[in-house]
């Protein structure tokens, strides 16, 4: 397939002819920024060198690492695999389990560095917790994996956040270049126009937490009524729940990175406000009928009976009802977001690392073994 590919970087992004494409326009207000400056600018766990892919009126961006073992996930395979997962061993109910698997993510630290397996370029790679893929012939990734080959020999070629409800054909278009499918997390996506929350109990739940709204007096507040005055509550308010609360391995937003969220519309932003403050917040983006929320928070130090999780998940679902939008849920949470209709999915990274030596090859095939035969199943049966 002969196909023209450039990559652009912060030196000659000037050049790029951005495409006047929805896709297009959201590239160039996400993309231009960081390259610009740095994408730890915007996110200070993110450590990493961004570049535009521009292949047939469509701009991917792709990030390549070395090392950088504190870097978020999003960009690090050994904190995802290892540290990450290391900080969730301690929500397993089993200490006889905790234990049995401390060793085992010991183990997998030692391989994935012995690998060098944070040596990678992502492609489509947002820096947010969730990648949506564009709409674009499965044929163009064959020719995007053998460019990059080409000008990063000793780096594994990935693909993040893959399923098969939102990704079923690339999925395939993966297995056939002969990439390693490494298992990454149990994610929950609720199909479009309310098919997944059909029953009578998952619309009982969704109208009774819709509801709350009213009761306990919070008004929703849309991305066109929120001020650059509103950005250090929301920072603070995702800080609260993804890093104090989950991880610090999650992006850390920089208020910039908000802000440009709110002004640009990298994000599109949702708040929910009472008496003059603002205590919870979402930011979603869309893509070709799919629609994930990396940016979600509230204020944690209200009373659970106030309800602000479960309001603002009745917000974020009946915005995508709305919209005729598949819903990535993400992940955690796991019995809250089943019971309003939820299906959940094993995501992947598709590797691409054929062309590496053995040793980092075996690596990357070991790693994906081990975590079909146990790390899945343990997270299907602990509904991590």
């Amino acid at each position: 397939m002969n196909v023209s590919i450039v990559l652009y970087d912060r030196d000659t992004i000037d050049r790029l002819p951005w495409p006047d494409t929805d896709d297009g326009r959201y590239a160039r207000r996400f993309l231009l920024p960081l390259m610009k400056e740095t994408p730890q600018h915007y996110i200070a766990n993110v450590r990493t060198r961004l570049y535009a892919l521009v292949v047939r009126g469509h701009v991917l961006p792709v990030t390549v690492n070395e090392e950088e073992y504190s870097n978020s996930y999003v960009c690090s395979p050994y904190t995802h695999y290892v540290s990450y997962a290391k900080e969730e061993l301690a929500m397993l109910r089993s200490r006889l389990v905790r234990k049995a698997l401390e060793p085992v993510a010991s183990g997998i630290g030692w391989l994935l560095k012995a690998g060098k397996m944070n040596r990678t370029v992502h492609v489509n790679n947002w820096l947010l917790s969730t990648n949506l893929y564009p709409d674009m012939d499965d044929g163009l990734y064959e020719a995007i994996v053998s460019y990059l080959v080409g000008k990063f020999p000793n780096y594994a070629i990935v693909f993040r956040s893959l399923n098969g409800a939102t990704d079923g054909p690339l999925l395939q278009t993966m297995r056939t270049l002969g990439c390693t499918m490494v298992p990454s997390r149990q994610i929950y996506i609720l199909p479009p126009n309310g098919q997944g929350h059909g029953n009578a109990k998952a619309r009982w739940l969704l109208k009774r937490d819709y509801s709350l709204l009213e009761k306990q007096g919070y008004e929703i507040v849309e991305a066109d009524r929120l001020q650059a005055s509103d950005v250090p509550r929301i920072t603070e308010l995702y800080n609260a729940l993804y890093l104090h609360k989950y991880s610090f391995h999650n992006p850390q937003f920089q208020e910039r990175f908000i802000e440009l969220a709110r002004r640009d519309g990298i994000l599109r932003l949702c708040a929910l406000r009472k008496n003059g403050k603002i205590d919870a917040v979402l930011g979603y983006y869309v893509r070709h009928g799919k629609m994930t929320t990396p940016l979600f928070g509230y204020d944690t130090d209200l009373p659970q009976e106030t309800g602000l999780y479960r309001m603002l998940s009745a917000v974020l679902i009946d915005i995508a009802g709305r919209n005729g939008c598949l819903l990535h849920e993400s992940s955690g949470a796991a019995q809250f977001k089943r019971n309003r209709g939820a299906v959940a999915h094993i995501e992947y990274s598709a590797v691409y690392e054929r062309h590496l030596p053995l040793r980092r090859r075996w690596c990357w095939r070991g790693l994906a073994a081990v975590l079909e035969r146990i790390g899945v199943p343990i997270i299907r049966k602990y509904k991590l």
